[in-house]
């Protein structure tokens, strides 16, 4: 991603992948952070780039795709709660880098960067050669600007501050004095306070989509006036409803031609049996989520399936601020009484692997395969007892549809068998994301991560 000389940890890396101290996936995602390129990062171990399922199929133009997902608010990336909404942003929006399927990183509006030998500096090379749909030239500026507001930690909602954290002032919950510069029109440097390798994986996710310099959501939302350098416009956005997008003018794209026409979603609520009567009278062309009871009657369709292991789980929240869930005792006193396996079978039909209490999965660099903690519901009891809560009544909190449901209605369940007292409290989703933070026990999707170290 530069033509300047590797970072000194890549070599150290390839080093570990060719003994076999480190795996594939964990060297590509790590040499690519630290600004290998793709080709570069599979050269260094002896293999070819592999080739992409589309580069083998010519391309057709024209045509719009349409979509069965949820359409939601998009009033400031940064507060982006879930996909939905950055599925529909990023087709005119754009991160700075992307994370590919194959585990690497590749510059998006930036062109390259560079990390010191302790990863307490990043100088980001800006891409040349974008506009913006109003005619602005994507600038540093731009950069910094969107660096910046990650930076707000008392900004309501801004997801982004959490992984900036070395660039913040922790007296005035800001960005430090001199820890974003901009160097010319196509240089930003971020001076760290420590080091931090989760910079540029922290720059993939969809709260860091990239906005105009001018973007100020207290004035309209991005909805309203949604400045963009993606290959489509935003054309309609009617919450619960549908949206719509269009590919900007032929030329105007950094990136080239684009061949699709547009794209449209529509929303079909939370109940999956609408997108599937949806498929069956050809209205729409894929959906956003599929839901595990549905997998067999869409298989029956002959629809073309995709699927994946990522780290994307559900995860049961216990909110270390209320009580009694502060107390060490009775959070594992949780995790004694359920069994993450039946947890899986009951709420996904056993799609998935099985969690084992952390974020951290197979997929992800830092993973080690620990044993698991198998549900143990006379010690779980004993420690509920020893923290003096057995007569406490859990309250589980969670969304009224689909997994999420029947997974907490799972854990709610051997809560119960093992001597809980437990409720459970359902909310649609359209109002459970107002507060989600602040449940004392809840279940949330949890989306996948490209490092372990991020979560």
């Amino acid at each position: 991603m530069t033509s300047s000389p590797l970072h000194p940890a890549i070599g150290t890396f390839a080093k570990g992948a060719k003994s076999g101290a480190l795996g594939r996936r964990e060297f590509l995602a790590l040499a690519s952070a630290f600004g290998a390129s793709t080709a570069i990062a599979y050269g260094l171990i002896g293999q070819p780039v592999p080739a992409r399922a589309e580069e083998a199929v010519q391309p057709r133009k024209g045509g719009v795709v349409r979509v069965a997902m949820q359409v939601m608010e998009l009033e400031d990336p940064r507060k982006f709660k879930v996909s939905q909404m950055g599925n529909i942003a990023m087709q005119f929006l754009e991160p700075m880098v992307r994370w590919k399927p194959d585990f690497t990183f590749e510059p998006v509006l930036l062109q390259s960067w560079e990390i010191n030998a302790d990863a307490t500096e990043y100088v980001l090379k800006v891409r040349p050669g974008v506009k913006w749909s109003n005619g602005d030239d994507f600038t540093a500026t731009d950069v910094a600007f969107n660096i910046t507001r990650w930076c707000e930690k008392d900004a309501a909602g801004n997801s982004m501050a959490g992984r900036m954290t070395a660039l913040i002032d922790t007296d005035t919950k800001v960005a430090r004095t001199g820890a974003i510069e901009v160097r010319d029109g196509h240089t930003v440097v971020l001076k760290l306070s420590q080091p931090d390798i989760t910079i540029i994986p922290a720059m993939t996710d969809y709260p860091a989509l990239i906005v105009h310099h001018t973007f100020n959501p207290k004035a309209a939302p991005l909805s309203a006036n949604p400045v963009c350098t993606g290959p489509f416009e935003l054309k309609r956005l009617d919450v619960g409803v549908a949206a719509s997008v269009r590919k900007r003018p032929d030329g105007s794209w950094w990136g080239g031609e684009v061949f699709l026409d547009g794209i449209d979603w529509t929303d079909y609520g939370t109940d999956s049996a609408a997108t599937v009567s949806a498929f069956e009278s050809g209205e729409i062309d894929l959906n956003g989520q599929t839901q595990s009871y549905d997998v067999a009657m869409l298989d029956r369709l002959g629809l073309k399936k995709s699927e994946i292991v990522t780290a994307a789980t559900l995860v049961s929240r216990c909110n270390v601020n209320a009580k009694p869930y502060d107390d060490k005792r009775v959070r594992n006193a949780i995790q004694l009484a359920v069994d993450n396996e039946a947890v899986l079978q009951l709420g996904a039909d056993g799609m998935g692997i099985v969690a084992q209490n952390d974020h951290v999965g197979p997929m992800h660099p830092e993973h080690a395969d620990l044993p698991p903690i198998k549900r143990d519901p006379v010690r779980a009891r004993a420690l509920l007892e020893e923290a003096g809560q057995l007569d406490f009544e859990f309250d589980l909190i969670s969304v009224e549809a689909d997994y999420r449901k029947e997974s907490s209605d799972a854990v709610a369940q051997q809560m119960r068998d093992a001597g809980f007292k437990v409720k459970r409290t359902v909310i649609p989703e359209s109002a459970f994301w107002n507060d989600w933070t602040k449940y004392p026990f809840a279940t949330t999707n949890w989306n996948a991560r490209p490092l372990g170290i991020q979560t």
